[in-house]
């Protein structure tokens, strides 16, 4: 069985697995071919043909963190009750059905409804077009029509999809050819990837310690929406217990996470050895709670005014939790619980997800700066994170260290997850580019993004879909992931640009 592998992170940063990857609860994708029984007897060798052609689908199903469940060619209506219940047995995550020939809905239907995951159809050609003028001269009808069957996968697909339609059952299509096909298998890779991501925001465990910060009125989250839509679990952690843990933190493992800090980190010369330490102490504690609630993202906000332990702790997260994000366990500020499921999702496709909010608009150089205070995704920084020492958190309760960082220069994608005034999730995305430039050098994470309308038009139009003022960046464009992921989870998905 294979495991999800993920991004590979730096030398002194390990990435641990948390309950989103456990052995008991694989991601598995289910996939049968499709056929009509009556054939075989009529037409010499066509079963074998099409039961190749799956064997090949299959081998290009296979990768790490995916259990592919294959069970062959369902070719009868009583094969497909059968399929159905052992489809539902496997636990599968998300269906294929590859269309080999024309075949029954009678084959299809009973599957679906048992198995009760999202389907995807497979309409592949076995190559871009028939020999026309080798077929006709072939001069054996019977020949002929054995061989227009291997290549009539388009045939049924309407009749599938009528009877899905009228079943009230979604469903999604990949058409093209089984091989030479970049476009068609990078929508099948995407499918894939995307349920992927769904199977490990369904298995995840976001940690929730502190309070939100008072008065921020669009940070507030109904959790039970959350968890309806993306799965998962929520646990309620104390920043006492935090703060109790970092009391048995020994010197030694202080002295060894500072020498990770220094590996890591570009570590700036007024950054107190006393600083470090303090953030030392408290990352090896964050560690320690990760492990103890088995979380795989972290929401976080706490004053600490009143207690001078948690004061002394969450003035001296950041580093600690920058090294989670970076094994990819994303921690967002704020107790921004939205904005900790767009960076576990951005983690979970494998390109970041770092916290970010607006910074301030260049209509100079035409370009958006984001960033925000806190910790940063440091595995997509633009060269070393810098470590610098703040005399004030600004709004916030403490000093400390800090971290500052750009996202690599390149393609972006930013998700915000939205809560609608319907009871509703949205997913707002928007493609660009992270851009070389001068950024504001006070200490925390801040890039400089072009967008292709322009900076005007994009922030009036990403703002016209109230979605609060944090998101997530992560390196890359993966729109179409995103899409597709939506769809898998019954969201909308907004692409802004």
């Amino acid at each position: 069985m294979k495991t999800n592998q993920g991004i590979e992170t730096g030398q002194s940063v390990e990435r641990t697995v948390s309950t989103l990857n456990t052995p008991l609860f694989p991601f598995k994708v289910g996939l049968f071919g499709i056929g009509l029984d009556t054939y075989w007897a009529q037409f010499d060798g066509l079963e074998a043909r099409l039961k190749g052609y799956l064997q090949r689908v299959e081998s290009r199903f296979s990768r790490p963190g995916v259990e592919v469940v294959n069970l062959g060619l369902v070719d009868s209506p009583e094969k497909a009750l059968v399929a159905g219940h052992q489809f539902r047995q496997a636990d599968i995550d998300l269906l294929f059905i590859y269309v080999t020939t024309y075949a029954l809905s009678a084959t299809v239907l009973p599957v679906v409804q048992r198995a009760k995951v999202p389907v995807i159809v497979l309409n592949l050609a076995p190559e871009p077009a028939i020999n026309y003028e080798w077929f006709n001269q072939l001069n054996d009808r019977t020949r002929m029509t054995g061989e227009w069957l291997a290549y009539c996968s388009a045939c049924p697909v309407p009749e599938i999809a009528n009877v899905f339609r009228r079943a009230g059952i979604p469903f999604h299509q990949v058409t093209g050819m089984l091989e030479n096909d970049p476009e068609g298998w990078q929508e099948i890779d995407e499918w894939i990837e995307a349920g992927r991501v769904a199977h490990i925001m369904a298995h995840n465990c976001l940690g929730l310690m502190g309070n939100y910060y008072s008065g921020m009125l669009d940070i507030y989250s109904d959790l039970t929406l959350q968890n309806a839509t993306f799965g998962g679990h929520m646990k309620i952690v104390e920043v006492d217990e935090l703060s109790a843990l970092r009391e048995t933190v020994s010197a030694e493992q202080v002295k060894e996470r500072t020498a990770v800090f220094a590996e890591t980190f570009d570590v700036q010369a007024d950054c107190l050895s006393e600083e470090l330490d303090r953030a030392a102490r408290t990352s090896i504690a964050l560690d320690q709670l990760v492990e103890i609630h088995g979380l795989g993202s972290l929401a976080y906000y706490h004053k600490g005014s009143g207690n001078p332990a948690n004061e002394d702790t969450m003035s001296s997260v950041i580093l600690g939790n920058s090294l989670l994000t970076a094994r990819g366990i994303p921690v967002a500020g704020e107790y921004e619980v939205k904005n900790a499921q767009a960076m576990k999702i951005m983690d979970s496709f494998g390109v970041g997800g770092s916290f970010t909010e607006y910074y301030a608009m260049d209509f100079a150089d035409d370009v958006v700066l984001m960033g925000h205070d806190g910790p940063g995704h440091i595995r997509i920084a633009e060269g070393k994170t810098k470590v610098r020492p703040l005399y004030v958190y600004h709004g916030k309760v403490g000093r400390g260290l800090s971290v500052e960082m750009s996202v690599k220069n390149g393609p972006v994608t930013l998700l915000s997850v939205v809560e609608n005034g319907n009871g509703k999730i949205s997913l707002l995305v928007a493609e660009g580019e992270s851009v070389p430039g001068p950024i504001l050098q006070i200490g925390n994470t801040n890039s400089r993004y072009r967008f292709s309308p322009g900076a005007r038009n994009f922030v009036q139009t990403w703002n016209s879909h109230g979605p609060a003022h944090h998101c997530a960046v992560g390196v890359g464009h993966i729109a179409s992931k995103l899409a597709k992921l939506g769809a898998l989870l019954n969201v909308e998905v907004i692409l802004v640009c």
